[in-house]
């Protein structure tokens, strides 16, 4: 097959998902449909629940092993969309639709070239993951499947990048901060003030800086982004609850900043989850050293994926731009993605990883 054949396929099978709606917990017909497509293709495929992988045929467990992810689902539509964004439309080479941004664009391209890749020897073996509950971060996503699959050297995450490879994500954690005081009635100087009693802390939060600052992701940061209190104007509040957003680089642990802010605050901490941590890849990896060679620029990602789940080595590349990632009229350009297989391609062909 040609370039432009793949380029086809991966533009059909584009406009086929876009018209089936995929919001996270709801990717069954997508699922389906990858399914379908790869069988069509003459390859076999597994799956569990709406996560889809291919493992290459030729599997040798003495290679190392590279695995190609990118997420079928998406966020919910914007009330902003013009266009119907369950309609791919083209116009003008440019593909407008739900996720063919984030993360369609990437999930068809690698596809195809796994297609390529697969079907002649390689240093290395191939597994293709189409994976389910990314925008949520959710059980039934790659967490479910990553220990189903042969072991992981090194992933590729699909991710919009404009093809360029980011080298370092930031983590995610979110706490609830939680202050106790005692009822009262606000006329008499009755009772503790939940709210008083949880302000040092809120300021310190906003304030403190945090020491180690990275080339490539910048500060791990801590935001306050919702607060409550209260019941009306005259009780003095007993509680107040408060969440806190942290975005942390690769020199930080989620679970050591919890601790961290623990010892800090005379409030209540909990997280979440300390799962969703920063990832970084060295730049002297033999792939990021290709990528650069190619012309390639490195660089550090604010925007989470998948690749927080992963335990192994792995950097985002991808078409598209994150800028249009959760945006109304989402598009990407026909070309970004003919351009995509092709960087694909010429980076891992023969590749040593």
């Amino acid at each position: 097959m040609t370039q432009k054949e793949y380029t086809n396929d991966a533009i059909d099978l584009l406009k086929h998902l876009i018209a089936t709606p995929s919001v996270s917990r709801n990717e069954k017909e997508a699922a389906d449909i990858i399914a379908e497509t790869i069988v069509n293709y003459g390859l076999e495929y597994e799956r569990e629940a709406n996560d889809v992988w291919i493992t290459d045929k030729n599997f040798d467990t003495s290679k190392p092993t590279l695995l190609l992810n990118a997420h079928i689902d998406t966020v919910k539509p914007v009330d902003s969309w013009t266009r119907n964004p369950f309609m791919p439309t083209i116009e003008n080479n440019v593909l407008y639709g739900l996720g063919s941004n984030d993360c369609g664009g990437g999930l068809v391209s690698l596809l195809q070239v796994f297609r390529y890749l697969s079907a002649k020897p390689q240093k290395y073996n191939l597994i293709y993951l189409a994976s389910a509950e990314e925008e949520i971060s959710g059980k039934n996503g790659i967490s479910m499947v990553l220990p189903l699959l042969p072991k992981i050297d090194i992933a590729i995450v699909g991710e919009p990048t404009g093809m360029q490879p980011a080298i370092a994500e930031k983590g995610l954690m979110v706490i609830d901060l939680i202050a106790h005081g005692k009822s009262g009635h606000a006329a008499r100087n009755e009772g503790i003030n939940a709210i008083y009693e949880a302000l040092d802390d809120l300021m310190w939060i906003r304030d403190y800086k945090f020491k180690k600052v990275s080339d490539l992701l910048g500060p791990t940061k801590m935001t306050v982004t919702v607060v409550n209190a209260g019941t009306q104007h005259n009780v003095i509040p007993d509680k107040l609850t408060a969440l806190i957003d942290v975005r942390s680089n690769e020199f930080y642990k989620n679970e050591d900043i919890c601790n961290f802010i623990q010892q800090h605050c005379k409030s209540e901490i909990k997280a979440h989850s300390y799962r969703l941590n920063s990832s970084h890849i060295s730049p002297e990896h033999p792939l990021i050293k290709r990528c650069i060679e190619m012309g390639m620029k490195p660089f550090g990602s604010p925007t989470l994926s998948d690749q927080a789940l992963m335990s192994f080595q792995s950097f985002k590349l991808g078409p598209g731009e994150s800028s249009r990632s959760h945006s109304a009229d989402e598009f990407i350009e026909i070309g970004e993605i003919g351009n995509a297989i092709k960087q694909y391609i010429q980076l891992l062909d023969g590749a040593i990883i």
